[in-house]
């Protein structure tokens, strides 16, 4: 059946004229006779008695009710995609590894979400190296990630470079330093992320590369769980600075000097990327900024 010509029906069946249906549409008479022989014909029904007064048979009538339930039900449609061609609406799925999801995300999904209330947004916490395979297989839209081993299919926008410092009790020697070095490290109990975790391969190539053979006290699967255990005196973390601007009671924190190389953290997504939506582009735009405006006021 064609749309067309059930709103056509539906509008007789308001008017009670042919003349006055094709009046409101638009259309000649003529059109209007034939779209409804087409939907009879395809209905195998009779709709509509002609006369001098038209009215609906009992099958009309019956169509009647159920078209007006489906016209309502395709307006509805027609007005969601409208709405997600226009970025007000629609679902965003966002993958994002622990600090950025955490302790930056909320304050940059905060009016975003305030400005469009009926996007929907899916966050799933993981790390670099699974996130990156979500979205190969097509389960998110976009990842805040580490920098990511790329393929053809893969692009990454670098956004900042997350800067760490080492965790510490306050008894410890190292807190009685205004700043650490990595030989410092040496023979200390360190606890550490996952083995995938970017920070930790990255503080592991460090370390190696200044002759310091680090204690593996405790491996942890979480960047933020780190303090926690770094407080109950279970060794010392290197952790990202945005986890430890307020460090737990009992710890302090330490920048490392010769820890030169921070952790870039980027936007990765489809290389071809023209179904997505207007609000996922508002929502990079919106991330982009806020990075920008933070970098520019020193606190982000």
């Amino acid at each position: 059946m064609d749309l067309r010509n059930i709103r056509t029906f539906q509008t007789i069946a308001r008017l009670g004229s042919f003349q006055k249906a094709a009046d409101e549409l638009k259309y000649v008479q003529s059109t209007v006779t034939l779209q409804i022989q087409k939907l009879e014909s395809d209905l195998g029904v009779k709709l509509i008695e002609r006369g001098k007064k038209n009215h609906l048979t009992e099958a009309g009538r019956v169509f009647h009710e159920k078209a007006d339930i489906l016209l309502r039900d395709l307006e509805y449609v027609e007005n969601a995609m409208a709405e997600w061609l226009n970025g007000e609406a629609g679902k965003i799925r966002i993958g994002a590894i622990e600090p950025m999801a955490i302790y930056r995300l909320p304050k940059i999904l905060g009016p975003f979400c305030k400005k469009y209330p009926k996007v929907e947004i899916s966050i799933q916490i993981n790390n670099t190296q699974n996130l990156t395979q979500m979205i190969l297989d097509g389960e998110l839209d976009i990842a805040i990630c580490n920098t990511p081993i790329l393929n053809h299919t893969t692009v990454f926008e670098p956004l900042l470079t997350e800067e760490v410092s080492v965790l510490i009790p306050d008894n410890h020697h190292i807190a009685q330093k205004k700043e650490a070095y990595l030989y410092d490290l040496k023979e200390e109990r360190l606890l550490l992320g996952a083995l995938v975790c970017n920070y930790r391969i990255n503080l592991e190539k460090s370390l190696v590369e200044a002759g310091v053979n680090p204690h593996i006290g405790l491996e942890v699967n979480s960047m933020t769980a780190l303090k926690e255990y770094v407080q109950a005196g279970l060794g010392i973390a290197v952790v990202p600075d945005v986890i430890v601007e307020s460090p737990p009671v009992g710890t302090t924190a330490r920048k490392i000097v010769d820890l030169k190389e921070g952790v870039v953290t980027g936007i990765l997504r489809k290389t071809n990327t023209i179904n997505n939506g207007t609000a996922i582009e508002r929502l990079i735009n919106s991330i982009k900024d806020s990075v920008m405006q933070k970098k520019s006021h020193q606190y982000f």
